[in-house]
C-alpha cells in the first residue's frame, strides 16, 4: 500500500525531546515500511524516518527563530500532499483540523488521528466535517453527540526496545512526574502530594511560553533542589532513567487527556502510575494492578504505599499487551483497509446512481 504520513512541523520527526505526536506519527511510519508499504512522511526537513520524506521547511519550526508565521509553511505542505495525493493509496493527516477543508478536494481515501481535545472552536470545523474519517486514540476523547464518523480507536503505541526495564526503583525511593509544566498536567498537585507525604519529587519537562507565567509565578518558588527538583528538558535515555528507577510515576492530570504517553512509557519501565480518574487514564492503568485511578489528591496521596508494592513485571506486559508499535500498527493497518474499501464503495454507489439517471 502507497501511505502519506502527515505529521506537524513544530518538532521533528521522532522528537528530541518532548512531542507526543511527532514520536507516534515517527514509530507508525517506520513499522509500516518494514511491513513493506510505501510509506511517504511529509514533516520537516530535519526528521530522522525509514520512509521518503518530504519537507516544506528545513528543521522544526520551533527551533528556528526567523519563521515568524507558522501558518504558511503549514499550508505550503498541505497544497504539497495535495499536489501529491494522486500517488498514494491513503493519506493519514495527523494535523488537526486545518487539515479537514483541503481533505475535502482530494480524490484520494483519507483518514484523521485526533491527537488533541476539542477547543469550542475547533469543534465547529469538526461539526462541519464530521462525514470524514476519523480515528480517536481513546474511547474517553469521543464527542459522541456530534456524531463524528470514527472508524476506531487506537491506541498510541511504543517501541519497547526503547524501554528497558528497571526490575526496582533506586535505592534513595522518589516520585516522578515527567511532562509539560503546566496546570493541565497537574505539576502544582504533584508538588502538593510530594510535600504532604515526604517524599523526594524528580521534575521533568517544557515550559511553553503560554505557561512560563504560571511556572514563574506557583511552581518556581516551590522547586527547593533537594525535595523539590526540576531536571528541566530532559532527551530519551535521561527520561528513561528519571521513570526507570522511580518508585512512582504521578499522572495528576486536571484535564480530559487524550491518551496520556507518559503512563505506557512509565510502565513499560516497570514504574506503577498513579492518575487521575480523567479522560483516557481508566483505559491506560489496571487499577490496583499496574497502578492507581484516584478521584482526588487525597486518593492519590493514600494509594502512594500500595503503588510502591506492585508488580512491577506487570506494568511493563500491560503495555506489551496493548499499547506496543506492534499492535498500534495493525490497529492502524485495519483502519485503512477499511476506509479504503468504504471509499470504493461509496464512489461505486455514486456511479450507479449516475448510471441510473442518464
Amino acid at each position: 500500500m502507497k501511505i502519506a504520513q502527515i505529521a506537524p512541523l513544530w518538532e521533528r520527526v521522532p522528537p528530541p525531546g518532548y512531542g507526543g505526536i511527532e514520536l507516534v506519527v515517527g514509530l507508525l511510519s517506520d513499522e509500516l515500511v518494514r511491513r513493506g508499504h510505501e510509506v511517504t512522511l511529509f514533516a520537516s526537513g530535519d526528521s530522522q524516518t525509514l520512509a521518503r520524506l518530504e519537507s516544506v521547511v528545513s528543521q522544526a519550526i520551533r527551533l528556528n527563530s526567523n519563521i515568524r508565521e507558522p501558518g504558511v509553511y503549514e499550508m505550503l505542505q498541505l497544497q504539497r500532499v495535495v499536489e501529491l495525493s494522486d500517488e498514494f493509496d491513503l493519506i493519514h493527516f495527523h494535523t488537526g483540523y486545518s487539515a479537514l477543508p483541503w481533505a475535502e478536494v482530494i480524490q484520494t481515501p483519507v483518514i484523521h488521528t485526533i491527537h488533541g481535545t476539542f477547543s469550542p472552536d475547533g469543534r465547529k470545523l469538526y461539526k462541519r466535517y464530521r462525514k470524514q474519517n476519523y480515528i480517536s486514540i481513546s474511547d474517553a476523547q469521543r464527542e459522541p453527540e456530534w456524531e463524528i464518523n470514527y472508524v476506531d480507536t487506537v491506541y498510541n503505541g511504543i517501541d519497547m526496545n526503547n524501554y528497558p526495564f528497571f526490575p526496582k526503583p533506586q535505592n534513595r525511593p522518589y516520585l516522578a512526574f515527567l511532562g509539560r509544566l503546566s496546570p493541565e498536567k497537574g505539576i502544582q498537585h504533584a508538588i502538593a502530594i510530594a510535600r504532604a507525604t515526604g517524599w523526594h519529587l524528580k521534575i521533568a519537562g517544557k515550559i511553553d511560553p503560554v505557561d512560563r507565567k504560571f511556572y514563574q509565578g506557583e511552581i518556581k518558588p516551590l522547586i527547593d533542589g533537594n525535595q523539590i527538583e526540576y531536571l528541566g528538558e530532559i532527551d530519551h535515555d535521561q527520561k528513561v532513567e528519571l521513570i526507570g528507577n522511580a518508585a512512582v510515576t504521578l499522572f495528576p492530570i486536571t484535564w480530559r487527556e487524550p491518551f496520556g504517553l507518559v503512563m505506557i512509557e512509565s510502565m513499560s519501565t516497570g514504574t506503577p502510575v498513579i492518575g487521575m480518574n480523567m479522560g483516557s487514564v481508566p483505559e491506560v492503568i489496571a487499577h490496583g494492578e499496574t497502578g492507581f485511578i484516584c478521584n482526588t489528591i487525597e486518593e492519590i496521596i493514600a494509594a502512594i504505599p500500595a503503588a510502591v508494592k506492585l508488580n512491577r513485571q506487570a506494568c511493563r506486559d500491560r503495555v506489551m499487551a496493548h499499547f506496543s508499535v506492534a499492535t498500534m500498527v495493525e490497529g492502524y493497518e485495519a483502519a485503512y483497509a477499511e476506509v479504503i474499501k468504504a471509499t470504493m464503495s461509496q464512489r461505486n454507489g455514486h456511479m450507479h446512481s449516475h448510471q441510473l439517471v442518464a
